[in-house]
């Protein structure tokens, strides 16, 4: 193998290596969720669901936000017994409006949007 043949294989290979590190690396782009505005609505509003991580009606009612459920005020009241407590929080999960309103039980996001007045996504 002559020298130019060393040279451009060597170049490949660099050129593989960093396309590699850089696609490996690259920033991810977060996806917009479908629910995210009306989730960003119920925070905007300070609406807090109060639940566990046992709970399947918990899981139900996260699930249902497909990955927007990160911006909903949430507490994991196993975590924080004392803040639950002072809420009354009887069963899980428990919505909790600023002026006390609370529904207890999944509710569902078409009953959250009702209740919110936080407007749902066009279907």
């Amino acid at each position: 193998m002559n020298k130019k043949t060393k040279i451009i294989i060597g170049a490949v290979i660099l050129a593989i290596i960093v396309a590699g590190f850089y696609f490996y690396n690259k920033p991810s782009i977060p996806a917009s969720g479908k629910y995210d505005d009306f989730a960003k609505c119920l925070l905007s509003k300070k609406i807090t669901m109060y639940g566990a991580a046992w709970c399947a009606h918990c899981q139900s009612e996260k699930a249902a936000f497909e990955g927007s459920f990160k911006y909903v005020p949430y507490v994991e009241c196993p975590d924080n017994p004392q803040l639950c407590l002072d809420k009354e929080i009887e069963g899980y999960p428990t919505w909790i409006f600023p002026d006390g309103k609370k529904l207890i039980g999944e509710q569902g996001l078409e009953k959250l949007s009702q209740e919110s007045d936080c407007p749902l996504p066009l279907k």
